[in-house]
């Protein structure tokens, strides 16, 4: 299974590491958060050296749905509510920025680029829109009330904004990356410091950051108990409707829509990753049901780092690591919070200070009802009595039917049937 920004997009490569060497900055990950630091970097002459353990974008930035949006669900009733007014404009405000900066930086790439309005929708309760709007208004944003959606179901409506947008995010990268210092097939085995090691080679940096989805340095941070990670499913269909926007469920189980070109996404079917769910099997019921002259073309599915308090963690690692530095837990809405992450981090590495920083902050309090569900699942499949177990902290792996994979319901470590890692927390086989 290929994503649809796979087919249509140019493929070149970097080199691999094969020297010890020295930089200003040490950036480990090849993704969307990890190439657009390195950008910013390279544009400051800071100098930089960007690796990646396979190839860039062959992780979760390859399978993105690529909408650019600051309506990340129906978040702002709950940040008002749980961090109040200034902390909840910051958040509006930064991923705002980011829909700015990738507008500029657009304007002279060929991505497929698209201004687009975003809905959040609710199929039967409106009351949650209602208090959603009340929220976005308090902190001084302009959203409106949707009643009539061009969707095949009924809903009680949507929370809209304004002015968002949506591209081919390989498209977008291969332009970004193609100058930057960048190392292919480097997998970093050990960090002592700042001083990172691989097979070959030691990288000594002045600061490291971390962009890895999750983060994979256990000692510091705390990022077993404040993440776990959710797997979504995406159908590419042909011949099925223009829905001439991007719509998302305001429950984490429902649907999403967007086109791309002559193509309908349809996203759903998630579930923590290791549990059931879904699945694609939910999505071609539904475009049997509502669709029946569309065509399947592709499918894939994407895997998300969740926080706590759905808020990314971007900042220093830890308290106790003012050189070391994460992006994470960016929950569904990978494309503005990386580019938030890369306007965070490159400003922290220059000792700036960034205006948003403090809503993102990665050692703020965990005491947040998710923390004690995450050390449930962790406690339940520690017990779990079984052979196949993650090489991550021991949990109990569970059969993926629909992806034929080895799944970790505990920190979403995925691994082939024949041991072959997918997805990290875990570096070993």
């Amino acid at each position: 299974m290929e994503s649809i920004w796979q087919q249509y997009s140019e493929k070149y490569s970097f080199p691999k590491l094969k020297e010890n060497i020295k930089t200003d900055v040490l950036i480990i990950g090849g993704g969307i958060a990890g190439i657009l630091t390195a950008y910013f970097l390279h544009k400051k002459n800071i100098p930089y050296v960007l690796v990646e353990k396979n190839t860039i974008f062959s992780g979760n930035t390859q399978n993105t749905t690529a909408k650019i949006t600051s309506q990340h669900g129906l978040i702002y009733h709950k940040i008002l509510q749980s961090e109040g007014t200034e902390k909840a404009q910051m958040y509006l405000k930064a991923n705002e920025e980011a829909i700015r900066k990738y507008k500029e930086l657009c304007s002279s790439i060929d991505c497929d680029f698209e201004e687009k309005d975003n809905f959040v929708y609710s199929e039967n309760n409106i009351n949650i829109l209602e208090d959603e709007l009340s929220a976005i208004r308090k902190i001084g944003y302009k959203a409106e009330f949707q009643k009539n959606l061009p969707l095949p179901f009924e809903t009680a409506g949507a929370v809209r904004f304004k002015n968002q947008a949506q591209f081919n995010p390989l498209k977008f990268l291969r332009t970004i990356a193609k100058d930057l210092n960048i190392y292919e097939n480097t997998f970093i085995e050990e960090m002592v410091g700042c001083t990172a090691k691989t097979a070959d080679c030691t990288i000594e940096a002045n600061k490291v950051v971390v962009a890895t989805h999750f983060p994979f340095i256990n000692k510091h941070g705390s990022y077993p108990l404040k993440l776990y990670q959710d797997r979504s499913y995406v159908i590419a269909l042909k011949n099925a409707q223009n829905v001439s926007g991007m719509y998302v469920d305001g429950k984490k189980t429902g649907l999403s829509f967007r086109n791309y070109g002559n193509f309908l996404l349809l996203g759903g079917g998630s579930h923590r990753t290791g549990k059931q769910g879904g699945n694609w099997a939910e999505l071609r019921e539904f475009a049997k049901n509502n669709y029946p002259d569309a065509k399947e073309v592709t499918s894939w599915a994407a895997q998300d780092c969740m926080s706590l308090d759905e808020i990314p963690y971007i900042g220093n690692y830890s308290k106790n690591t003012p050189d070391l530095y994460v992006a994470t837990g960016f929950n569904k809405w990978g494309m503005t919070s990386s580019m938030v992450s890369a306007m965070i981090l490159s400003d922290m590495i220059q000792g700036k200070k960034n205006d948003y920083a403090e809503v993102f902050n990665p050692s703020r309090s965990i005491l947040k009802p998710q923390l004690f569900i995450n050390g449930f699942e962790s406690a339940i499949n520690l017990l779990t009595p079984t052979t196949k177990r993650c090489p991550h902290l021991g949990c109990a792996l569970k059969w993926n039917k629909a992806e034929h994979s080895w799944d970790c319901p505990c920190h979403g470590s995925r691994f082939t049937e024949d041991g072959k890692v997918l997805d990290n927390p875990t570096n070993k086989q």
